[in-house]
């Protein structure tokens, strides 16, 4: 299972529109994805609900997990985003 460590920048965390474009970039991959606060439960990465009840702040560090063929190229694009401003 590939994983990357990300603190997230944007200044809503990982709320709103980043939350979405992070669930959008995570559903169209056909392998399992999950994300989770540093220590934390993980939960479905696909799901919008689960990663905004997550209640991610700027500057805390998520996890962001994903098994089969392309883990690591999605998880690029998703720490990408998680990381943007």
């Amino acid at each position: 299972m590939a994983e990357r460590k990300v603190t997230v920048e944007a200044e809503v965390g990982l709320h709103a529109r980043p939350a979405a474009t992070f669930v959008q970039a995570a559903a169209k991959a056909d392998i399992d994805v999950t994300v989770a606060r540093q220590g934390g439960q993980p939960v479905n990465a696909k799901s919008i609900l689960m990663v905004m009840g997550l209640d991610v702040r700027q500057g805390e560090t998520i996890v962001i997990r994903a098994e089969g063929d392309g883990a690591e190229e999605l998880l690029d694009e998703l720490a990408a985003i998680a990381s943007a401003p």
